[in-house]
């Protein structure tokens, strides 16, 4: 580690959103902390992230509500002022970030390379990572390598509470049968996987593991939709929680669950956060940008597909940024794919149980 960064007094970090992509930089922050110890470090986040990043400790937090249109931008440069930072980390890179980070006084502001500094960052940054192939996660390390710091401590600490804890407990009781969380909806309905594939691979998991089966899920009309028609189509042995649980609640679920079965979404970040093993449905974008990091062994990843026989491109010099919008590309995710995944999850379950 450089010497320089254990004299970091002052840092702020802007990433407002999404609720994965917030919960990937806790084991960031978790390191900034520790190579930095004296440093105070100011989060400038979205309203919806917040709440599942509130009490998170060490941290101060600054609230930007979008919903409040350009008064969102007064508000946060009255928070500032008089405020000097030794560095701006700016990990979003969205035209909404972009306009925050002048209000932002750092003579060093970290952006984005510039094939990920989307909507012109690298007109409001002074330094910038390195490009290279990888996962979100590492991108925000490489962050991190900008002041020096080379160490890596791969642990979230989730600021979930005893009352969520016990609201999932309340729903989601253990016993001996397993639990299999499924969180059919995603961000974009071009992620998700059919909502008939998703059933054949309840019911098979209900067949073949006796599995108890949790639907997870925000509001949307969407997602709503999606759990109605299971619920009907599997009428025993499953709860459906969409729409029903806070940012920390739902962290709680998943805690609880021996395994979560999602497409490119948030709760698979969730998961992966508190140890639950994923088995992430990937097509649309690769896995390994954001993928479940901690498991990429169950990931079924049919995005190299995608592109070669939807685009008509080689997946292998495609563009890092190439994403599979159009063909209906999660139809190439076929349940035989799913089925050894989750096999691999339970029964290695059933080995390590006690005799």
């Amino acid at each position: 580690m450089d010497a320089a960064a254990a004299t970091l007094r002052d840092i702020a970090i802007v990433r407002l959103s999404a609720l994965g992509d917030v919960t990937l930089l806790l084991p960031v922050v978790e390191t900034l902390k520790r190579a930095a110890p004296r440093a105070r470090i100011t989060w400038i986040t979205g309203a919806f992230a917040h709440q599942l990043l509130e009490g998170y400790p060490g941290v101060d937090f600054i609230v930007f509500d979008k919903s409040r249109g350009l008064r969102a931008y007064f508000d946060l440069r009255r928070q500032l002022e008089g405020r000097r930072f030794d560095a701006l980390l700016a990990m979003q890179a969205s035209w909404r970030a972009n306009f925050i980070y002048p209000l932002i006084s750092a003579p060093l502001k970290i952006g984005f390379d510039g094939v990920r500094a989307r909507d012109g960052q690298r007109l409001f940054t002074n330094r910038r990572i390195p490009f290279a192939r990888e996962h979100l996660l590492d991108s925000f390390f490489a962050f991190l390598g900008a002041l020096g710091i080379s160490e890596r401590v791969l642990e979230w600490n989730l600021p979930v509470t005893a009352a969520d804890r016990a609201w999932a407990e309340a729903r989601v009781p253990r016993g001996s049968a397993p639990v299999l969380a499924v969180n059919p909806g995603a961000s974009k309905a071009e992620r998700e996987w059919p909502v008939e594939r998703l059933i054949e691979a309840i019911r098979a998991a209900q067949s073949r593991w006796g599995a108890r089966v949790v639907l997870t899920g925000g509001p949307g009309a969407r997602e709503r939709a999606a759990g109605a028609t299971i619920m009907t189509a599997v009428s025993t042995g499953i709860t459906n929680l969409i729409g029903e649980t806070t940012p920390k609640q739902l962290a709680a679920v998943l805690a609880r669950a021996d395994c979560l079965l999602a497409p490119d979404t948030g709760p698979v970040h969730l998961a992966n956060a508190v140890g639950t093993p994923v088995v992430g449905l990937y097509a649309v974008a690769p896995p390994q940008l954001s993928g479940p990091y901690r498991y990429p062994e169950l990931t079924v990843n049919r995005y190299p597909e995608a592109v070669r026989t939807i685009l008509g491109r080689d997946p292998q010099t495609v563009s890092w940024t190439t994403r599979v919008h159009r063909g209906e590309p999660m139809r190439l995710i076929e349940v035989a794919d799913v089925l050894p995944k989750l096999e691999q999850v339970f029964e290695k379950m059933n080995r390590q149980a006690p005799a």
